[in-house]
C-alpha cells in the first residue's frame, strides 16, 4: 500500500515590607541588592525551572512550565471500506469525523496569547514531537482519504493523530530568603496552573486486520477500531462503505471540545482595608510612573509627576495578603478613587489596556506583587483573574499600561514601588 498526496483544500518599600515579613525559605546562593533592571533575556532564549536563580528585570516576566504529558494515538476521521477483486487501485474514501481534538490552553482555545504559544512549545520539546502552537481543530480537516488499494480485503480508511494532553504551571521571579537569613531571587511556581491539549499533523492511511503494524502507533490505533473481531470484519461485502459497527459507533463518537464559559461575577462595592503608605508605581531610573486616568473610558498610562498630578500617580495598597513572600493586593488610586483593573470583557486579550473602575469585590481588581531582595523597591506586577504580568510597549509620555501573558521580556515589566 502506498499513500497519494491528500486532496483537499514592575519613604522605600521597606514600610510594606514591615508590615509582611514573610517569606518562603529556600537553600539557595545569595545576592545582593538589584540595581535598575537591564534587558532581561530575550522569549524562548531560557526555559527556567522552579528555584533557578532570576534577576530584578525578570520580575514582570512569566514563564509556564510543563509538569506533565501523555501522548495518545488518536483516529480523528475514519470510515470502514471493502475492496474485492477488480476495484482495487486508487481510491478516494470519505470518512466519518470521530474524534475532534481542539489546541487549548487552561480554559483558553484561542491561541494568541504569547504564554499559551511557549506552553505548546515547551509540551512539544518535551514529548520530542512537533505540534499544533495555534488555535486549530481536527474538524476543520478535510475528510478525504485518498489510497491506493492493491489488494482485496476490509480495510479502515483513516486520518490520525497522536493528541498531547498534560499539565502546566506558571513560573514568576520573586525573592525567596534562605537559610543563613539572606535573600535571593528565584523563579518559583505563581499562580496560573492548568491542563493543556495540541496534536501532530494528522496523517492518513488504510490498514486491514491482518496487517503487521507498529505498536503504539496511529495505524495501530485504526486496526483497533477496525475491529477485527467482529462478524462485520470476518464476512464478505460488496465492494465500498461498510455499515460502522458497535464498536467504531462507540469508539468514534465525537468528542467534542466543552469551550468553557464565563461563570458571571456579582460585583459588590468593596470596603477597603488601605495601608497607610502611599506609593508611586515608577519606571525605574526615569520620571514617569503610573498615571490613573480622569476618565472613564482611558487607561492607566505612564505620566510625570507634578503638582498638577492631582494625586492620580498616588497608589495605596489595599486589603493586602501575602503569601509564599508574595503579596496580594487591591490597588487603590488616590485621585480618582478608583481601583486598578482589567475590563471583564478584555479579560483574555493580550495588551489589553489597565484601567481604574469602582472599587469592587473582583479578582480582576486584585493584583500578585512580586518583589525583589530588601534594599530595592524593584516590583513586578500580575493580575489575579488573567494571569497577566503588567507592562509597556514603549516608554513614553501618555503610553499605556497593558497586560502580557508572558510579561514584558525586554525588562520594562519591572517597576519600582517608591513611597512618597
Amino acid at each position: 500500500m502506498r499513500a497519494t498526496r491528500l486532496r483537499s483544500g514592575s519613604r522605600t518599600v521597606g514600610a510594606l515590607i514591615a508590615v509582611t515579613a514573610t517569606a518562603t525559605a529556600l537553600a539557595v546562593t545569595a545576592i545582593g541588592p538589584a540595581a535598575a533592571p537591564a534587558v532581561a533575556a530575550p522569549a524562548g532564549a531560557t526555559s527556567p525551572q522552579p528555584g533557578d536563580a532570576c534577576t530584578a528585570a525578570d520580575l514582570g516576566t512569566r514563564h509556564p512550565y510543563i509538569k506533565s504529558t501523555e501522548v495518545s494515538p488518536t483516529i480523528t476521521h475514519f470510515k470502514g471500506w471493502y475492496v474485492t477483486e477488480g476495484t482495487t487501485g486508487e481510491q478516494s474514501v470519505t470518512t466519518t469525523t470521530a474524534t475532534t481534538i481542539t489546541v487549548s490552553v487552561g480554559l483558553d482555545d484561542k491561541i494568541d496569547a504569547s504564554f499559551a504559544v511557549d506552553a505548546l512549545n515547551k509540551a512539544g520539546v518535551s514529548v520530542g514531537l512537533s505540534v499544533k502552537m495555534e488555535s486549530s481543530t481536527t474538524n476543520t480537516e478535510s475528510n478525504a482519504v485518498t489510497w491506493n488499494f492493491n489488494q482485496p480485503g476490509y480495510y479502515g480508511v483513516y486520518k490520525g493523530t497522536k493528541k498531547v494532553t498534560g499539565t502546566y504551571g506558571s513560573l514568576n521571579c520573586n525573592r525567596a530568603q534562605q537559610t543563613d537569613g539572606s535573600w535571593a531571587l528565584r523563579w518559583a511556581e505563581g499562580p496560573g496552573s492548568g491542563s493543556f491539549t495540541t496534536y501532530t499533523t494528522l496523517e492518513e492511511g488504510a490498514v486491514r486486520c491482518q496487517d503487521q503494524v507498529p505498536a503504539g502507533s496511529v495505524m495501530a490505533k485504526a486496526q483497533t477500531l477496525l475491529d477485527c473481531d467482529s462478524p462485520t470484519a470476518k464476512a464478505a461485502h460488496r465492494a465500498g462503505a461498510v455499515a460502522p459497527t458497535a464498536k467504531q459507533r462507540q469508539d468514534g463518537a465525537p468528542a467534542q471540545h466543552a469551550v468553557p464559559t464565563e461563570q458571571p461575577r456579582t460585583a459588590a462595592l468593596a470596603a477597603l482595608d488601605c495601608q497607610s503608605a502611599v506609593y508611586k508605581i515608577e519606571v525605574p531610573g526615569k520620571p514617569l510612573s503610573w498615571g490613573a486616568p480622569l476618565l472613564a473610558n482611558d487607561g492607566v498610562r505612564l505620566r510625570p509627576s507634578s503638582i498638577f498630578s492631582a494625586h492620580l500617580d498616588n497608589w495605596r495598597l489595599c486589603n493586602v495578603t501575602e503569601s509564599n513572600g508574595v503579596l496580594e493586593a487591591t490597588l487603590w488610586n488616590w485621585g480618582n478613587g478608583g481601583c486598578a483593573t482589567i475590563a471583564g470583557q478584555d479579560a483574555s486579550t493580550e495588551r489589553a489596556i489597565l484601567t481604574t473602575a469602582s472599587c469592587t469585590e473582583d479578582d480582576l481588581q486584585r493584583f500578585y506583587i512580586y518583589r525583589d531582595v530588601p534594599g530595592s523597591s524593584a516590583i513586578g506586577v500580575q493580575n489575579k483573574y488573567t494571569g497577566s504580568m503588567m507592562g509597556h510597549d514603549r516608554y513614553a509620555d501618555g503610553e499605556f499600561i497593558r497586560q502580557y501573558s508572558s510579561g514584558r521580556q525586554d525588562g520594562t515589566g519591572t517597576y519600582h514601588l517608591t513611597g512618597v
